[in-house]
């Protein structure tokens, strides 16, 4: 018999051919002036269109949604012809791909607003480091929103979503986790709000469903999925207590009303992610899947054999890949065969402008040579050459890589001691791939 997770699941009216989602993974390579989409990131979801749904990297919906350097947006035609370009080619691959809509709310930093602080539900320091085009910075206490301000965000999602549709996405998954802004109003570590968004569990999720009511009038719900990390604790500035599951039971028995596509949680997944907080719940799914009417996704550093244990118990509908995807664009047909995994390294950032960039060797086998080439073209957004940002373009657009000499090196050690061809010349002489690699993946940094 075969495993659940080849089985076609329906999330509301998309019909994904197995249950294998690629979660979204920021990536950083929108490095162009519209921050639009490139043809290398088409060719990128593309090879990965054999997942039964891709999500998309988080997709900014204005320039003040900006935390990270070189992400996509999609409040412009540029942007929309970008991601027609990517929608265009997982369509003729055979897959199914959603838009992650994204505000990083105060995780983010004053580089990519022209010196301006970034916008928050209070004026409160997250306390974090965050990515900017010269390194790790720390995070600034951001501005409290007001409420036309937060009325003119909704409109930002509202038109976000729209443009999704003309860029031909299949759905769209709003990003109300991880400590961004939708997350900050939920948290009373985050929101200290006295007015109709914050103090009360129904006021602190409002925000979500005006958004949800606003894109809602571009396409139907039954397209519309949202993300919840009800347990981050210790990261981007969020703190579990008492309050934390009542507040997302509350979030998810106000979004049944909706008929959603899929609710997609986030299992806790750090080491000692939980130790100390009060009303932790192990197990996320387990707990929140007899409260949700609306088909679950999963995610959260799980394996094939973990996968098909929760489908088979029923906690979830579909289990979302994250790392494991870099490395093996093939992901679903290696589960199906039983085939090696190229591993995730740890820590890696593959933002690469070369085409290919597939990951490792293919199931065919496969030249590692080349394999380690793809890698060692990588395209580092946290090592740019040195200089100041144009007051002009205040995002982060793109500046051209030069080699490593020019980067600046690494905040915390690790550093370049050598240009792109040193390493590449190293990797391609060595009997140890392996080795080459790791001395790459020590500068660099998931996001």
């Amino acid at each position: 018999m075969e495993s659940k997770l080849f089985a076609p699941v329906r999330l509301g009216a998309l019909s994904p051919k197995n249950r294998v989602v690629m979660a979204p993974l920021t990536r950083c390579r929108a490095d162009n002036p519209e921050a639009a989409p490139t043809a290398l990131m088409a060719r990128y979801y593309a090879q990965r269109a054999g997942a039964g749904l891709i999500i998309s990297e988080g997709t900014i919906v204005s320039p003040q949604a900006r935390g990270y350097p070189y992400t996509p947006g999609i409040w412009s035609d540029a942007q929309v012809a970008g991601w027609r370009l990517v929608t265009d080619a997982v369509h003729q691959a055979g897959g199914l791909i959603a838009c992650q809509i994204w505000h990083c709310g105060r995780l983010s930093l004053p580089d990519f607003h022209c010196g301006e602080l970034p916008v928050a539900p209070s004026a409160i320091n997250p306390d974090w480091r965050m990515f900017s085009g010269e390194g790790l910075k720390p995070t600034v206490t951001p501005r409290a929103l007001s409420r036309e301000e937060i009325a003119g965000i909704v409109a930002d999602f509202r038109r976000a979503a729209r443009n999704a549709v003309a860029a031909g996405f299949d759905g769209i998954e709003i990003h109300s986790s991880n400590g961004y802004l939708f997350h900050q109003f939920f948290s009373r570590c985050s929101n200290t709000r006295t007015d109709e968004y914050g103090g009360s569990r129904e006021n602190r999720g409002r925000f979500l469903f005006e958004v949800l009511d606003a894109v809602g009038r571009e396409l139907p719900f039954d397209r519309v999925g949202i993300r919840l990390n009800p347990m981050m604790n210790g990261m981007h500035g969020m703190t579990v207590d008492e309050d934390t599951a009542p507040m997302f039971e509350s979030l998810i028995h106000r979004a049944n009303d909706y008929r959603l596509a899929y609710v997609h949680l986030t299992e806790p997944f750090m080491p000692n992610q939980l130790e100390g907080a009060v009303g932790a719940l192990a197990e996320v799914a387990r707990h929140f899947r007899p409260l949700c009417q609306a088909p679950l996704l999963i995610n959260g550093g799980f394996d094939q054999a973990r996968a098909e244990a929760w489908l088979a118990e029923n906690w979830c509908d579909a289990v979302a890949f994250g790392k494991l995807f870099i490395a093996n664009p093939d992901l679903p047909e290696r589960f199906r065969r039983g085939a090696p995994l190229n591993p995730p390294e740890s820590g890696h950032v593959l933002s690469g402008r070369r085409e290919g960039l597939r990951g490792l060797s293919g199931l065919g086998g496969g030249d590692l040579k080349r394999s380690a080439e793809s890698y060692l073209s990588v395209y580092l957004c946290r090592y740019r050459p040195a200089g100041p940002v144009p007051r002009r373009s205040c995002n982060l657009t793109a500046r051209p890589l030069r080699t490593a000499q020019r980067r600046r090196n690494p905040p915390e050690g690790g550093g370049w001691q050598s240009s792109l061809k040193d390493f590449k010349r190293a990797a391609l002489t060595s009997s140890n791939m392996h080795s080459a690699k790791d001395r790459i993946f020590a500068c660099t940094d998931m996001m």
